[in-house]
């Protein structure tokens, strides 16, 4: 499906951390409060289910305690089920936590977490696929990429809500989409085509790039060459992406924000991209 070459995100796993505590410091009470781009999630949710990350990774792979087991998980919708009943769990149970409280301990954690990501060999099998790319098995780099791009998309759902920018940099966004195309091929798993079709997506400006996916006996591979002529192309700007693929927009909420060039209903495909457990 995907010719896999490693992400590196660990290094800026500090830097996102930093960021996100400066960020929450900075917010008034009024802010704490404000509505997210996740329709059931306020500020203070999001924040909090970001500290929910940092415990629940510590727990179950530095110590191997699971806690709650998903049980009768017999589809990907079972398990996004699960998931949302452990995210909206945790999220009613922290509303009786200050938001200083939760500034403190997502301090902790997230160096904790760092910490202990960085004892993991990148290149042995992770605890967890990252089953949105259709991977049933995935290697540690792949794993704490997918954790960085959880950490990057919520605290850019908080900047979007508040108003603060910060982190939409080529130095910090562009790993997060470079990880998020790994599910971009498996949109296309069902979708059939003669060998060499190509279908690509533009991301607009400096902080962007260009992803394509080829049409091969072995499925659809992803890559970066930026001069292929593509049977179809999506161009996007990076605000409407990380939205689009984190499935707070719809694709039919997005047809005024990007340019379709060459097959449409190859292009439409590709917008139904979707790089979270949604």
């Amino acid at each position: 499906m995907t010719n896999e070459i490693q992400i590196e995100t660990l290094h800026l796993f500090p830097t996102l951390d930093r960021k996100l505590i400066e960020l929450l410091n900075s917010l008034t009470a009024a802010e704490w409060e404000s509505q997210t781009v996740a329709k059931l999630w306020k500020v203070k949710d999001v924040a909090s289910h970001l500290l929910d990350g940092n415990l629940r990774g510590l727990s179950s792979s530095r110590d191997r305690y699971f806690g709650e087991k998903p049980e009768n998980i017999h589809s990907y919708q079972d398990l996004v089920d699960f998931l949302n009943y452990l995210n909206m769990s945790w999220t009613n149970a922290t509303k009786r936590l200050s938001p200083q409280v939760i500034v403190n301990l997502l301090e902790i954690t997230g160096k904790e977490y760092t910490e202990h990501l960085k004892t993991l060999n990148p290149f042995d099998t992770a605890i967890f696929s990252v089953a949105w790319s259709g991977q049933e098995t995935s290697l540690n780099w792949f794993h704490i990429a997918r954790e960085y791009t959880e950490k990057f998309l919520h605290q850019q759902q908080i900047r979007d809500a508040v108003g603060k920018q910060g982190i939409m940099t080529k130095e910090l966004f562009y790993p997060f989409i470079d990880t998020f195309m790994f599910a971009f091929p498996y949109t296309f798993s069902k979708i059939s085509a003669e060998n060499g079709t190509i279908v690509s997506i533009e991301v607009s400006t400096e902080i962007g790039g260009v992803w394509s996916i080829i049409k091969t006996d072995n499925g659809w591979n992803l890559g970066k060459s930026e001069n292929l002529n593509a049977h179809a192309k999506v161009i996007i700007d990076p605000e409407t992406i990380w939205k689009l693929f984190s499935k707070s927009w719809k694709p039919e909420d997005v047809t005024d924000k990007i340019k379709i060039l060459g097959d449409t209903t190859l292009a439409k495909q590709a917008l139904n991209t979707v790089a979270v457990m949604a």
